[in-house]
Protein backbone atom coordinates (compact mmCIF):
# COMPACT_ATOMS: atom_id res chain seq x y z
CA UNK A 1 0.00 0.00 0.00
CA UNK A 2 1.11 3.66 -0.45
CA UNK A 3 1.74 4.15 3.84
CA UNK A 4 4.28 1.07 3.54
CA UNK A 5 6.93 3.41 3.30
CA UNK A 6 6.11 5.32 6.63
CA UNK A 7 7.85 5.50 9.99
CA UNK A 8 6.85 1.97 11.84
CA UNK A 9 7.04 4.22 15.13
CA UNK A 10 2.79 5.30 15.76
CA UNK A 11 3.73 8.38 17.20
CA UNK A 12 5.77 10.23 14.59
CA UNK A 13 4.64 13.06 12.22
CA UNK A 14 3.66 12.53 8.62
CA UNK A 15 5.51 14.41 6.23
CA UNK A 16 4.76 15.76 2.88
CA UNK A 17 6.68 13.18 1.40
CA UNK A 18 4.54 10.17 3.33
CA UNK A 19 1.09 12.86 2.38
CA UNK A 20 2.64 12.35 -1.64
CA UNK A 21 2.44 8.34 -1.30
CA UNK A 22 -1.25 8.62 1.04
CA UNK A 23 -2.84 10.61 -1.77
CA UNK A 24 -1.30 9.54 -4.94
CA UNK A 25 -4.18 7.58 -6.10
CA UNK A 26 -6.26 9.87 -6.72
CA UNK A 27 -4.31 12.83 -8.49
CA UNK A 28 -6.26 12.10 -11.51
CA UNK A 29 -9.87 13.06 -9.74
CA UNK A 30 -11.23 15.39 -11.14
CA UNK A 31 -13.01 16.79 -7.64
CA UNK A 32 -12.36 15.05 -4.58
CA UNK A 33 -14.65 15.86 -1.24
CA UNK A 34 -12.64 16.01 2.23
CA UNK A 35 -15.24 14.59 4.92
CA UNK A 36 -14.51 16.70 7.62
CA UNK A 37 -15.96 16.46 11.20
CA UNK A 38 -13.46 18.33 13.04
CA UNK A 39 -11.75 15.84 15.29
CA UNK A 40 -8.35 15.19 15.31
CA UNK A 41 -8.36 12.33 12.23
CA UNK A 42 -10.27 14.62 9.70
CA UNK A 43 -8.61 17.63 10.53
CA UNK A 44 -5.42 16.26 9.93
CA UNK A 45 -6.92 14.71 6.54
CA UNK A 46 -8.32 17.99 5.53
CA UNK A 47 -4.55 19.46 7.06
CA UNK A 48 -2.66 16.72 4.85
CA UNK A 49 -4.62 16.66 1.91
CA UNK A 50 -4.02 20.41 1.09
CA UNK A 51 -0.43 20.58 1.81
CA UNK A 52 -0.48 17.38 -1.12
CA UNK A 53 -2.55 19.68 -3.87
CA UNK A 54 -0.53 22.84 -2.95
CA UNK A 55 2.56 20.89 -4.44
CA UNK A 56 0.96 19.36 -7.52
CA UNK A 57 0.93 21.52 -10.76
CA UNK A 58 -2.15 19.87 -11.67
CA UNK A 59 -4.30 17.70 -9.58
CA UNK A 60 -8.29 17.25 -8.27
CA UNK A 61 -10.08 20.16 -6.48
CA UNK A 62 -10.33 19.60 -3.16
CA UNK A 63 -13.83 20.51 -1.25
CA UNK A 64 -14.02 19.95 2.79
CA UNK A 65 -17.93 19.20 3.68
CA UNK A 66 -18.80 18.86 7.61
CA UNK A 67 -22.07 17.28 8.40
CA UNK A 68 -23.81 18.45 11.13
CA UNK A 69 -25.88 15.75 12.27
CA UNK A 70 -27.98 18.03 14.59
CA UNK A 71 -27.20 15.98 17.84
CA UNK A 72 -24.74 18.19 19.96
CA UNK A 73 -24.93 21.88 20.21
CA UNK A 74 -21.18 22.11 19.99
CA UNK A 75 -21.38 20.51 16.39
CA UNK A 76 -22.83 23.92 15.19
CA UNK A 77 -19.66 25.44 16.87
CA UNK A 78 -16.87 22.92 15.10
CA UNK A 79 -18.59 22.98 11.72
CA UNK A 80 -17.76 26.87 12.02
CA UNK A 81 -14.12 26.26 13.38
CA UNK A 82 -13.67 23.62 10.48
CA UNK A 83 -14.48 26.37 7.83
CA UNK A 84 -12.42 28.74 9.20
CA UNK A 85 -9.26 26.17 8.95
CA UNK A 86 -10.82 25.47 5.48
CA UNK A 87 -10.09 29.32 4.41
CA UNK A 88 -6.80 29.31 5.79
CA UNK A 89 -5.94 26.33 3.47
CA UNK A 90 -7.66 28.23 0.66
CA UNK A 91 -9.77 25.18 0.58
CA UNK A 92 -13.84 25.86 -0.14
CA UNK A 93 -15.99 24.33 2.77
CA UNK A 94 -19.60 23.20 2.92
CA UNK A 95 -21.98 22.07 5.69
CA UNK A 96 -24.75 19.57 5.37
CA UNK A 97 -27.28 19.11 7.99
CA UNK A 98 -29.10 16.15 9.01
CA UNK A 99 -32.63 17.48 9.56
CA UNK A 100 -36.07 15.84 10.59
CA UNK A 101 -36.69 13.27 13.37
CA UNK A 102 -34.01 10.92 14.59
CA UNK A 103 -34.31 7.50 15.81
CA UNK A 104 -33.89 6.16 19.71
CA UNK A 105 -32.47 3.06 19.24
CA UNK A 106 -29.94 2.06 16.22
CA UNK A 107 -29.03 6.40 16.06
CA UNK A 108 -25.04 5.34 15.24
CA UNK A 109 -25.78 3.32 12.24
CA UNK A 110 -28.70 5.75 11.13
CA UNK A 111 -26.69 9.34 11.77
CA UNK A 112 -23.44 7.26 9.43
CA UNK A 113 -26.19 6.10 6.80
CA UNK A 114 -27.30 9.84 6.52
CA UNK A 115 -23.77 11.03 6.70
CA UNK A 116 -22.79 9.39 3.49
CA UNK A 117 -26.01 10.18 1.74
CA UNK A 118 -25.65 13.90 2.07
CA UNK A 119 -21.53 13.16 1.81
CA UNK A 120 -22.42 11.30 -1.56
CA UNK A 121 -24.83 14.74 -2.71
CA UNK A 122 -22.40 17.18 -1.98
CA UNK A 123 -20.20 15.17 -4.03
CA UNK A 124 -22.60 15.18 -7.22
CA UNK A 125 -23.37 18.76 -6.75
CA UNK A 126 -19.16 19.31 -6.62
CA UNK A 127 -18.98 17.26 -9.97
CA UNK A 128 -16.47 14.82 -7.12
CA UNK A 129 -15.39 11.05 -7.36
CA UNK A 130 -14.62 10.27 -4.61
CA UNK A 131 -15.23 11.37 -0.78
CA UNK A 132 -12.30 10.77 1.33
CA UNK A 133 -12.83 9.86 4.77
CA UNK A 134 -10.32 10.06 7.77
CA UNK A 135 -10.66 6.23 9.04
CA UNK A 136 -7.31 5.12 10.45
CA UNK A 137 -5.77 1.67 11.62
CA UNK A 138 -7.40 2.34 15.23
CA UNK A 139 -10.77 2.72 13.20
CA UNK A 140 -10.16 -0.45 11.13
CA UNK A 141 -9.22 -2.62 14.46
CA UNK A 142 -12.50 -1.60 15.78
CA UNK A 143 -14.43 -2.39 12.92
CA UNK A 144 -13.04 -5.85 12.66
CA UNK A 145 -13.71 -6.84 16.31
CA UNK A 146 -17.23 -5.37 15.74
CA UNK A 147 -18.11 -7.62 13.05
CA UNK A 148 -16.60 -10.92 14.88
CA UNK A 149 -18.53 -10.25 18.18
CA UNK A 150 -21.52 -10.04 15.37
CA UNK A 151 -20.55 -13.50 14.06
CA UNK A 152 -19.81 -11.97 10.30
CA UNK A 153 -18.38 -13.84 7.58
CA UNK A 154 -15.17 -13.61 5.84
CA UNK A 155 -16.32 -10.48 3.94
CA UNK A 156 -17.52 -8.65 6.99
CA UNK A 157 -13.92 -9.43 8.70
CA UNK A 158 -12.17 -7.90 5.57
CA UNK A 159 -13.86 -5.00 7.56
CA UNK A 160 -13.07 -1.52 5.55
CA UNK A 161 -11.64 -1.29 1.82
CA UNK A 162 -9.36 1.41 1.23
CA UNK A 163 -11.79 2.15 -2.27
CA UNK A 164 -15.72 1.16 -2.20
CA UNK A 165 -18.72 2.32 -3.93
CA UNK A 166 -21.74 3.79 -2.09
CA UNK A 167 -24.67 5.84 -3.14
CA UNK A 168 -22.76 5.79 -6.56
CA UNK A 169 -19.93 7.47 -5.30
CA UNK A 170 -16.50 6.54 -4.44
CA UNK A 171 -15.18 6.16 -1.15
CA UNK A 172 -11.65 6.30 -0.17
CA UNK A 173 -9.49 5.77 2.93
CA UNK A 174 -6.03 6.66 2.90
CA UNK A 175 -5.04 6.53 6.18
CA UNK A 176 -6.10 3.14 6.76
CA UNK A 177 -2.62 1.97 7.72
CA UNK A 178 -1.95 4.93 9.81
CA UNK A 179 -2.53 5.17 13.34
CA UNK A 180 -4.61 7.89 14.98
CA UNK A 181 -1.48 8.94 17.48
CA UNK A 182 0.14 10.22 14.21
CA UNK A 183 -1.75 12.07 13.26
CA UNK A 184 -2.28 13.74 16.42
CA UNK A 185 1.17 14.09 16.60
CA UNK A 186 1.14 15.85 12.90
CA UNK A 187 -1.73 18.16 14.23
CA UNK A 188 0.41 18.90 17.54
CA UNK A 189 3.64 19.84 15.43
CA UNK A 190 1.43 21.74 13.25
CA UNK A 191 0.12 24.00 16.31
CA UNK A 192 -3.40 23.13 14.25
CA UNK A 193 -5.85 22.71 17.10
CA UNK A 194 -9.11 19.75 16.37
CA UNK A 195 -12.09 19.17 18.17
CA UNK A 196 -13.23 16.40 20.87
CA UNK A 197 -16.57 14.71 19.89
CA UNK A 198 -17.11 13.67 23.67
CA UNK A 199 -19.70 11.06 22.18
CA UNK A 200 -16.63 9.06 20.99
CA UNK A 201 -16.11 8.02 24.81
CA UNK A 202 -19.67 7.45 25.83
CA UNK A 203 -19.76 3.82 26.70
CA UNK A 204 -23.22 3.56 25.95
CA UNK A 205 -21.81 3.25 22.53
CA UNK A 206 -20.15 0.32 21.08
CA UNK A 207 -16.94 1.24 19.64
CA UNK A 208 -15.72 3.31 23.19
CA UNK A 209 -16.51 0.28 24.64
CA UNK A 210 -14.36 -1.63 22.58
CA UNK A 211 -11.21 1.13 23.18
CA UNK A 212 -11.57 0.45 26.56
CA UNK A 213 -10.46 -3.17 26.22
CA UNK A 214 -7.86 -2.62 23.58
CA UNK A 215 -5.02 -2.04 26.42
CA UNK A 216 -6.14 -5.65 27.30
CA UNK A 217 -5.87 -6.84 23.57
CA UNK A 218 -2.87 -5.17 22.73
CA UNK A 219 -0.89 -6.74 25.98
CA UNK A 220 -1.90 -10.07 24.39
CA UNK A 221 -0.88 -9.40 21.06
CA UNK A 222 -4.02 -8.42 19.50
CA UNK A 223 -3.07 -4.46 18.88
CA UNK A 224 -4.10 -2.25 16.09
CA UNK A 225 -1.61 -2.66 14.05
CA UNK A 226 -2.26 -7.00 14.29
CA UNK A 227 -5.54 -6.23 13.83
CA UNK A 228 -5.85 -4.34 10.96
CA UNK A 229 -3.53 -6.83 9.43
CA UNK A 230 -5.65 -9.47 9.94
CA UNK A 231 -8.14 -7.78 8.57
CA UNK A 232 -5.86 -7.39 5.14
CA UNK A 233 -5.56 -10.97 4.83
CA UNK A 234 -8.88 -11.81 5.31
CA UNK A 235 -9.82 -9.01 2.63
CA UNK A 236 -6.81 -10.95 0.22
CA UNK A 237 -8.79 -14.25 1.22
CA UNK A 238 -12.42 -12.54 0.27
CA UNK A 239 -11.27 -11.20 -3.32
CA UNK A 240 -10.18 -14.83 -4.22
CA UNK A 241 -13.43 -16.61 -3.16
CA UNK A 242 -15.06 -13.94 -4.86
CA UNK A 243 -13.36 -14.26 -8.19
CA UNK A 244 -14.60 -17.59 -8.05
CA UNK A 245 -18.25 -17.01 -7.29
CA UNK A 246 -17.90 -14.88 -10.44
CA UNK A 247 -16.41 -18.29 -12.20
CA UNK A 248 -19.05 -20.11 -10.85
CA UNK A 249 -21.93 -17.68 -12.29
CA UNK A 250 -20.20 -17.46 -15.47
CA UNK A 251 -20.53 -21.73 -15.55
CA UNK A 252 -23.70 -21.74 -14.76
CA UNK A 253 -24.99 -19.51 -17.80
CA UNK A 254 -22.43 -21.17 -20.10
CA UNK A 255 -23.55 -24.25 -18.92
CA UNK A 256 -27.28 -23.62 -19.88
CA UNK A 257 -26.14 -21.90 -22.75
CA UNK A 258 -24.42 -24.65 -24.24
CA UNK A 259 -27.01 -27.11 -23.13
CA UNK A 260 -29.79 -25.14 -25.11
CA UNK A 261 -27.43 -25.07 -28.73
CA UNK A 262 -27.54 -29.21 -27.83
CA UNK A 263 -31.31 -29.31 -27.87
CA UNK A 264 -31.37 -26.94 -30.71
CA UNK A 265 -29.54 -29.40 -32.59
CA UNK A 266 -31.09 -32.41 -31.62
CA UNK A 267 -32.68 -34.53 -34.85
CA UNK A 268 -36.32 -34.92 -34.53
CA UNK A 269 -37.13 -39.14 -35.11
CA UNK A 270 -38.27 -37.94 -38.94
CA UNK A 271 -34.73 -36.61 -39.05
CA UNK A 272 -35.76 -33.33 -39.13
CA UNK A 273 -34.11 -30.71 -36.91
CA UNK A 274 -36.20 -30.85 -33.62
CA UNK A 275 -37.62 -27.21 -32.76
CA UNK A 276 -37.04 -27.39 -29.13
CA UNK A 277 -36.21 -23.51 -29.29
CA UNK A 278 -39.80 -22.65 -28.44
CA UNK A 279 -40.15 -24.83 -25.47
CA UNK A 280 -37.07 -23.95 -23.81
CA UNK A 281 -37.12 -22.86 -20.22
CA UNK A 282 -37.95 -19.41 -18.84
CA UNK A 283 -34.33 -19.09 -17.83
CA UNK A 284 -33.36 -19.43 -21.58
CA UNK A 285 -35.71 -17.09 -22.22
CA UNK A 286 -35.52 -14.42 -19.78
CA UNK A 287 -33.30 -11.22 -20.27
CA UNK A 288 -30.84 -11.27 -17.47
CA UNK A 289 -31.93 -7.99 -16.13
CA UNK A 290 -35.13 -9.72 -15.62
CA UNK A 291 -34.41 -12.76 -13.40
CA UNK A 292 -31.54 -15.50 -13.30
CA UNK A 293 -31.87 -19.32 -13.17
CA UNK A 294 -29.82 -22.41 -13.27
CA UNK A 295 -29.73 -26.18 -13.11
CA UNK A 296 -30.07 -26.91 -9.84
CA UNK A 297 -27.96 -29.92 -9.55
CA UNK A 298 -25.08 -27.61 -11.11
CA UNK A 299 -25.77 -25.44 -8.53
CA UNK A 300 -25.71 -28.55 -5.94
CA UNK A 301 -22.76 -30.02 -6.85
CA UNK A 302 -20.62 -26.43 -6.10
CA UNK A 303 -18.70 -25.91 -2.72
CA UNK A 304 -21.08 -24.26 0.41
CA UNK A 305 -19.48 -20.97 0.48
CA UNK A 306 -19.78 -20.44 -3.04
CA UNK A 307 -23.09 -21.31 -3.08
CA UNK A 308 -24.08 -19.67 -0.64
CA UNK A 309 -21.94 -16.28 -1.80
CA UNK A 310 -23.75 -16.81 -5.37
CA UNK A 311 -27.31 -17.01 -3.99
CA UNK A 312 -26.65 -13.99 -1.65
CA UNK A 313 -25.27 -12.13 -4.75
CA UNK A 314 -28.23 -13.06 -6.60
CA UNK A 315 -31.30 -11.92 -3.96
CA UNK A 316 -29.15 -8.43 -3.88
CA UNK A 317 -29.20 -8.13 -7.70
CA UNK A 318 -32.78 -8.81 -7.78
CA UNK A 319 -34.26 -8.01 -4.45
CA UNK A 320 -35.66 -4.34 -4.08
CA UNK A 321 -35.31 -4.89 -0.17
CA UNK A 322 -32.39 -5.14 0.79
CA UNK A 323 -29.40 -5.78 1.40
CA UNK A 324 -30.57 -9.42 2.63
CA UNK A 325 -28.81 -10.50 5.62
CA UNK A 326 -26.39 -13.64 5.52
CA UNK A 327 -27.79 -15.87 7.97
CA UNK A 328 -31.32 -15.45 6.57
CA UNK A 329 -29.27 -16.32 3.59
CA UNK A 330 -27.72 -19.05 4.99
CA UNK A 331 -31.26 -20.55 5.96
CA UNK A 332 -32.78 -20.26 2.99
CA UNK A 333 -29.86 -22.20 1.27
CA UNK A 334 -30.10 -24.72 3.98
CA UNK A 335 -34.42 -25.16 3.18
CA UNK A 336 -32.88 -25.37 -0.85
CA UNK A 337 -30.23 -27.40 -0.68
CA UNK A 338 -32.29 -29.98 1.45
CA UNK A 339 -35.49 -29.89 -1.12
CA UNK A 340 -32.54 -30.13 -4.62
CA UNK A 341 -31.38 -33.38 -2.37
CA UNK A 342 -34.77 -34.78 -1.90
CA UNK A 343 -35.34 -34.24 -5.56
CA UNK A 344 -32.76 -36.00 -6.31
CA UNK A 345 -33.35 -38.57 -4.50
CA UNK A 346 -36.60 -39.40 -6.28
CA UNK A 347 -38.74 -39.06 -2.85
CA UNK A 348 -41.31 -36.85 -1.21
CA UNK A 349 -39.85 -33.90 1.14
CA UNK A 350 -37.89 -34.35 4.33
CA UNK A 351 -40.65 -35.33 7.40
CA UNK A 352 -37.88 -33.50 9.76
CA UNK A 353 -39.81 -30.11 10.93
CA UNK A 354 -37.23 -29.01 13.10
CA UNK A 355 -34.79 -28.19 10.11
CA UNK A 356 -37.76 -24.93 8.41
CA UNK A 357 -40.90 -25.36 6.00
CA UNK A 358 -40.14 -29.08 3.67
CA UNK A 359 -41.77 -28.06 0.52
CA UNK A 360 -43.65 -30.22 -1.26
CA UNK A 361 -41.00 -30.85 -4.58
CA UNK A 362 -40.40 -27.57 -5.00
CA UNK A 363 -39.78 -24.10 -3.29
CA UNK A 364 -40.90 -20.60 -3.45
CA UNK A 365 -39.40 -17.95 -0.61
CA UNK A 366 -39.08 -14.02 -0.61
CA UNK A 367 -36.07 -12.44 1.09
CA UNK A 368 -35.05 -8.80 0.78
CA UNK A 369 -37.78 -8.28 -2.06
CA UNK A 370 -36.51 -11.12 -4.47
CA UNK A 371 -38.20 -14.41 -5.12
CA UNK A 372 -36.28 -17.30 -4.83
CA UNK A 373 -37.70 -20.49 -6.79
CA UNK A 374 -36.95 -24.35 -7.13
CA UNK A 375 -39.18 -25.62 -9.89
CA UNK A 376 -38.19 -28.95 -12.57
CA UNK A 377 -34.61 -28.44 -11.49
CA UNK A 378 -34.67 -25.10 -11.87
CA UNK A 379 -33.46 -22.39 -9.33
CA UNK A 380 -34.63 -19.18 -10.37
CA UNK A 381 -34.46 -15.19 -8.85
CA UNK A 382 -36.45 -12.86 -9.55
CA UNK A 383 -37.85 -9.49 -8.18
CA UNK A 384 -40.61 -10.40 -5.50
CA UNK A 385 -44.02 -8.41 -5.96
CA UNK A 386 -43.92 -5.50 -4.15
CA UNK A 387 -45.54 -5.52 -0.96
CA UNK A 388 -48.86 -3.23 -0.70
CA UNK A 389 -49.10 -0.09 1.24
CA UNK A 390 -52.18 0.15 3.07
CA UNK A 391 -54.17 3.33 3.43
CA UNK A 392 -54.32 5.43 6.18
CA UNK A 393 -57.42 4.80 7.93
CA UNK A 394 -57.38 7.80 9.65
CA UNK A 395 -57.31 9.96 6.60
CA UNK A 396 -60.49 11.53 4.68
Amino acid sequence: MAGDAMSDDDNSVISAQDAKGLFADWKAAPAVILAVSGGPDSIALMWLAARWRSALARGPRLIAVTVDHGLRPEAAREAREVKRLARLLDLPHRTMRWTGLKPKAGLPAAARTARYRLLAQAARTSGATHILTAHTRDDQAETLLMRLLRGSGIAGLAAMARESERDGVLLARPFLDVSKSQLIATLKKAKIGFADDPTNHDTNFTRPRLRAVMPVLAAEGGDTRNLARLASRLARANAAVEVLVDGAERYLVLRDREALHSRGNAKAPDGKASNTKASNTKASNTKASDAMDFDSKAFAAMPEEIRLRLLLRTINRFGHEGPAELGKVEALLAVLDRVVADQAKGRGPSRDQSRGPSPNFGLKQTLAGALVSLVDGRIRVEPAPRRRVRADRGGI
